[in-house]
């Protein structure tokens, strides 16, 4: 028998800053905290804010949406810079540092894509860790906010509304019923082999949201940062966008620099752009990538976080070119969601990275993703207060839930491999039916652990995505099809069929 644990207030899954700002906001709620840190305490870079008197959250929302491949919702997109400055200084509210002048005035970096400096960052590189204090202290002295260590592994439904979800502790399985469930999972970016999110971030959530049903949308957009430090490590360690920012140059082997022959921005180009040229400069044998940081005073003391990445490899900023690739890094597609965070399915919330609510649109502006957290998590839980039902019925959910064991075997990285090789900066038709193909070998094996279930799915979507769009636009980029298509400038939505129910017992 399964033990059913009936919550008598909401259920939020996921603990980093999107579902801690969530949890923050309701008068009472249990946050389902995974073992492993998810994204948020990664974070080296900052938090994009329209805070100088130079700036101002229209101009924060124009370089957002040019940067969004004509994807970026403007409602919405307005909602996030509106709301930045407020969200910033509630963060600083609950105790947030941010690195500051002598005079005490907020410290501001500039970033790909943004006009002007508007980034705020915490001891140089660290911003996530600092954030995620701060939330974390904030919740721990709150006696409304019920904590439970668990793995998620499905959600449960009563008719056509979610209802709560199965966790495991070990081997023992749990279903907790809920009057409303809220994930705030994360994204993606596990599934390829070059990656800078932990372990944690395999998109669990968008894969059990799909089998509920929900409606998914811009699964072909994954973005790709384009300095990772390429040292072997797994996950790679990320060299975050401010080092160019503050002068950090892209050369190749022979030190010479060649982002000018690309964009008129040079290093300080979108993202996309960046990394499609590092990635052709070890394609097309022009010399490799390197980062050179040398011209940056002080490197320890401003990057402290990157700093000790170099020196645990040998390399020291200062004195040595820093090899660099790209790497997923962040999801733009995810779970349907609006502006207050509503999913296609009664019951069911979407926040973060998890979530896609065209705030982004093909390409996400350096730094917006905490802040989107921030905006967002406020408003689903201003939404989720008045939005409850009290669960009554059957409780039914996926019959594997139950069943498979959560750690997959090596397919799982072959899965990886496929997705890097065929389904990651550039893309092309045939190299995309090879990934369908050997993903579809794969998914018999696959699909006999939790972990390979979420894997096969997710990348299956990702890669069919992919071949319908057959245009290139932000993070998507088809070699076959380079140019962007006027007739393809709408989103992508998929209405997975649901998954197979069983009841709880």
């Amino acid at each position: 028998m399964t033990r059913i644990t009936r919550l008598d207030a909401p259920l939020v899954v996921g603990s980093g800053v999107a579902g801690l700002t969530v949890a923050l906001g309701l008068p009472r709620v249990y946050v389902i905290s995974p073992p492993d840190m998810g994204s948020t305490w990664w974070a080296q870079g900052g938090i994009a804010v329209a805070w100088s008197s130079d700036d101002s959250p229209r101009q924060h929302a124009d370089d957002t949406l040019a940067v969004s491949g004509g994807l970026g919702v403007e409602q919405i997109v307005e909602i996030l810079t509106k709301g930045g400055p407020a969200a910033v200084e509630n963060l600083i509210a609950l105790g947030a540092q941010f690195d500051r002048d002598p005079d005490g005035e907020l410290l501001l970096a500039r970033e790909g894509g943004h006009r002007t400096r508007r980034v705020l960052h915490a001891d140089g590189d660290a911003t996530g860790a600092e954030v995620m204090r701060a939330l974390l202290a904030a919740v721990e002295s709150d006696d409304r906010i019920v904590t439970i260590p668990r793995r998620v592994l499905d959600l449960v439904m009563i008719g056509d509304r979610v209802t709560g979800v199965v966790t495991s502790e070990g081997k023992k399985r749990e279903v907790l019923l809920a009057p409303a469930v809220v994930l705030a999972t994360g994204g993606a970016g596990r599934l390829y082999s070059h990656t800078t999110n932990p372990p944690a971030v395999t998109g669990e959530g968008i894969a059990m949201a799909g089998r509920a049903g929900a409606r998914l949308a811009d699964m072909e957009f994954v973005q790709f940062h384009p300095t990772a430090l390429d040292v072997g490590k797994d996950p790679m360690p990320l060299l975050t966008e401010a080092l160019r920012g503050d002068g950090a140059i892209l050369v190749d082997a022979h030190g010479r620099r060649f982002m000018p022959q690309y964009h008129p921005m040079a290093e300080l180009a979108p993202r996309d752009i960046v990394a499609r040229a590092i990635f052709w400069q070890y394609d097309r044998g022009l010399g490799g990538a390197y980062l050179d940081a040398s011209s940056i005073i002080d490197f320890a003391g401003r990057f402290p976080t990157v700093n000790a990445h170099a020196h645990s490899v040998g390399l020291d900023p200062s004195e040595h070119l820093l090899p660099v690739s790209p790497a997923a890094h962040y999801y733009m597609g995810g779970i349907d969601a609006d502006v207050n965070g509503r999913t296609s399915v009664p019951g069911l919330w979407a926040v973060g990275e998890c979530s896609s609510t065209g705030v982004h649109g093909a390409n996400r502006l350096a730094s917006n993703s905490l802040l989107e957290g921030l905006v967002f998590g406020a408003r689903v839980s201003a939404d989720v207060s008045v939005s409850m039902v009290e669960p009554m019925g059957e409780p039914i959910a996926p019959k594997e839930a139950f069943d498979l064991p959560l750690v997959a075997g090596p397919a799982l990285e072959d899965l990886r491999q496929i997705m890097w090789d065929r389904v990651g900066l550039v893309r092309t038709g045939p190299g995309l039916w090879e990934a369908r193909n050997s993903l579809l070998e794969l998914e018999t094996v696959l699909r006999r652990t939790v972990a390979g279930r979420v894997a096969v799915e997710l990348s299956l979507m990702v890669t069919l995505a992919a071949l319908r769009r057959s245009e290139s636009r932000g993070g998507h980029y088809r070699a076959d099809y380079p140019e962007p298509d006027p007739m393809q400038e709408h989103r992508t939505l998929i209405d997975p069929a649901r998954a197979q129910m069983t009841g709880v017992s």
